[in-house]
């Protein structure tokens, strides 16, 4: 008689560790609630508390008692882990709900196809739309990629690539630039550009002081995503006979790509909902204007800060409404982004 043996997993989880953990997900969840019940703590944040902790002490010992001490230090930080993830998550959560809650009410199909010139924030939720805010809100990020990319990753690869006499003073000055407040880059492009050139507000005045706060991000992100390429990959380039510039156009920057992009999100995450320099340089049109170089221009942010100081419950509902679709809009770029560069990646 043949007896075929049956491979097995031992990382995975066994029905009786599987029951082992259910049980102790009860019991942590029973002691919390009488924890609670017997102890001045309250609220949803006592509970929260007491069913983790009484949850990590179960584990631990447990798995202390059945597989010796190293397991139950395994057990324990396992579940200081899941703690800090879930912490991490719910706040998250917490604030999308919470606007897809209130902006839901304000979301119609004619919010997307008018404008607010022939309206208030305090007119009727019938009456009027973002419209401008959206075109406005694209045409921003727009123009402060195309300024800003390729100044983020040339000065990126200066500095991992080139590592001329500037790099010192160059990496200091990307590292400061990126804790200059919003406010600070607005007033600069304030009293340098628009008030003695220019005279006049503009989308283009707004979108070049998102791009100051846009290009540390992508200089330092794309800095980073350059080291981790490996050298002989430049070595193995310079040794077929090209170049640098070659090499690290043809080689390091496909290499990267799909970093590249990671960077170019978080420089867009930086400005998505900036609203200091919104108010002070593009004027807040309540109309579609596609002159991006004259006249004022509206955005999501201008628009959700404009209705939430009118004040209203039609306003506030606006407001609340305009939140969701910039959400919606950031979420949409990032999905698309990240879906394209791990397309290029994959062929």
């Amino acid at each position: 008689m043949t007896v075929t043996a049956v491979p097995t997993k031992p990382w995975k989880a066994s029905k009786r560790d599987r029951a082992l953990d259910f049980s102790i997900f009860i019991v942590a969840l029973l002691s919390s609630y009488l924890i609670v019940f017997l102890t001045p703590m309250k609220g949803k944040l006592a509970y929260f508390f007491c069913f983790f902790a009484a949850y990590a002490v179960l584990t631990s010992v447990f798995k202390g008692v059945q597989r010796g001490s190293a397991a139950a230090k395994d057990a324990l930080v396992n579940s200081l882990v899941a703690i800090g993830a879930i912490v991490t998550i719910i706040p998250v959560s917490s604030i999308f709900f919470t606007i897809l809650k209130n902006g839901l009410p304000g979301i119609r199909l004619g919010l997307f196809t008018h404008d607010m010139a022939l309206a208030t924030p305090t007119d009727p939720l019938s009456n009027g739309g973002l419209l401008h805010a959206i075109t406005g809100t694209l045409t921003l990020m727009i123009l402060s990629l195309i300024m800003s990319v390729p100044i983020g990753i040339l000065t990126a690869l200066y500095l991992t690539e080139i590592k001329g006499r500037f790099s010192g003073p160059i990496r200091f000055l990307v590292q400061a630039m990126s804790g200059v407040p919003s406010i600070v880059a607005g007033l600069f492009i304030l009293s340098a550009i628009l008030y003695p050139i220019t005279k006049g507000y503009s989308g283009f005045m707004g979108a070049l002081a998102l791009s100051i706060l846009m290009i540390p991000t992508i200089a330092r992100t794309s800095e980073e995503v350059l080291k981790l390429i490996p050298n002989d990959l430049r070595e193995a380039g310079t040794a077929l006979g090209g170049t640098q510039w070659r090499t690290v156009a043809m080689i390091v920057l496909p290499a990267a790509r799909s970093g590249l992009v990671t960077a170019t999100i978080l420089g867009v995450a930086r400005i998505a909902g900036e609203t200091a320099p919104i108010l002070l340089l593009t004027g807040g049109g309540d109309k579609v204007n596609p002159n991006a170089f004259n006249g004022p221009m509206g955005s999501l942010p201008y628009y959700i800060w404009k209705s939430f100081n009118a004040g209203s419950p039609e306003a506030i509902t606006r407001a609340w409404a305009g939140l969701l679709v910039l959400v919606g809009l950031v979420l949409i770029l990032f999905t698309s982004a990240r879906f394209l560069a791990s397309r290029k990646v994959s062929k």
